[in-house]
């Protein structure tokens, strides 16, 4: 299996038990994740070296991010160690018409305020064949943006595959700010994903589908990726699509365009949703593996892909715990949920 390489934050996320709101939380699970180390996770699942880059604090806490890691086979080799603080976030679980919610407390954390002395991003890269960040990293602190620029750089030096999940947070920064650093960033990136709304806030793209109506038009994504394609020289542009029907049944497909072809997966309808968080991780995660597996059957890269994220939304935490056979079994038609004995 590949090299894979990924950068960012990884936090703590505190939740209450079940679905009971923030307000009324007399204890929290303490789960960690972020967007980058979800994507790891997968890929070491799915049986590929998946080496986690970021920066932690010294101390107990940082550790037991590290051994969240290990435990699912996730290489640490490059973390570094230093800085003050692990970043938080506090997760309510929404149900029916009641949405979830996320609220951050990640200011000043170790990743936020590390130094291109913190990483050798060449000895890093060296025999990579995938690197994959999120537009959640740059958006943290400008010396974290600095520090995906220089991985990048490093990443196509070595020949790398490199991909974006867009992922814009409007907690972290404004869609100005994100247009600022991000467009600069494409040039390095070969497959980029993102909805309509990332692609609007991140890169400046007027949207042709609308995601605050809870449902998704296939047919709306095609200019834009084709735009998206023309402007930056993507490979391919891939994006997953949700129908909100409410918080605890959501329909969920994706579609990707190669310059030629516009390819649509199948639909799931994922009823109850378990947990959302970590679901587009799951997402990138498949398709990276996807890409790698089948990399002259885009169609296949995306079924993949998909299956693994609505795997992702049945299971509580930020990970995608399942593996290539459970994914494989369910893009292939398995998804009665009978028990297996």
């Amino acid at each position: 299996m590949a090299k894979v390489v990924t950068f960012g934050e990884i936090m703590l996320r505190l939740s209450p038990s079940g679905n009971d709101r923030l307000v009324q939380a007399e204890t929290f699970r303490a789960i960690p994740g972020g967007g980058e180390a979800n994507v790891a996770v997968s890929l070491a699942n799915f049986g590929h070296d998946s080496y986690y880059v970021t920066k932690l604090p010294g101390h107990e806490i940082g550790q037991l991010a590290v051994n969240a890691l290990r435990r699912y086979g996730v290489k640490v080799d490059y973390i570094t160690l230093g800085g003050e603080r692990l970043g938080l976030y506090y997760c309510e679980t929404g149900a029916s018409m009641r949405p979830s919610k996320v609220i951050y407390d990640r200011a000043h954390s170790a990743i936020a305020e590390a130094s291109p002395a913190d990483f050798d991003f060449d000895r890093i890269m060296e025999g990579a064949s995938w690197f994959h960040w999120t537009g959640i990293t740059p958006a943290l602190s400008d010396n974290a943006a600095a520090l995906v620029r220089l991985a990048c750089e490093a990443a196509k030096r070595h020949g790398a595959t490199v991909s974006v999940d867009l992922n814009f947070r409007r907690k972290l920064w404004t869609s100005e700010k994100a247009v600022s650093v991000m467009r600069p960033l494409m040039k390095y990136v070969d497959v980029c994903i993102g909805n309509e709304e990332d692609a609007e806030l991140c890169l400046g793209f007027k949207p042709d589908a609308n995601v605050e109506s809870g449902l998704t038009d296939a047919e709306g994504y095609k200019g834009i990726f084709r735009r998206m394609k023309e402007e930056f020289g993507f490979k391919y542009v891939a994006s997953t699509l949700r129908e909100s029907y409410s918080a605890s049944f959501n329909g969920w497909k994706a579609m990707m365009y190669d310059g030629r072809e516009f390819y649509q997966s199948k639909r799931y309808e994922i009823n109850p949703v378990i947990d959302r968080v970590g679901g587009g991780d799951a997402f990138s995660g498949g398709l990276v593996h996807g890409m790698l597996k089948y990399p002259d059957d885009p169609a296949s890269a995306l079924e993949f892909a998909v299956a693994a994220s609505a795997l992702k939304q049945t299971i509580n935490g930020d990970f995608n715990m399942v593996s290539e056979a459970e994914v494989l079994s369910l893009a292939g038609g398995s998804a009665n949920g009978r028990v297996q004995r």
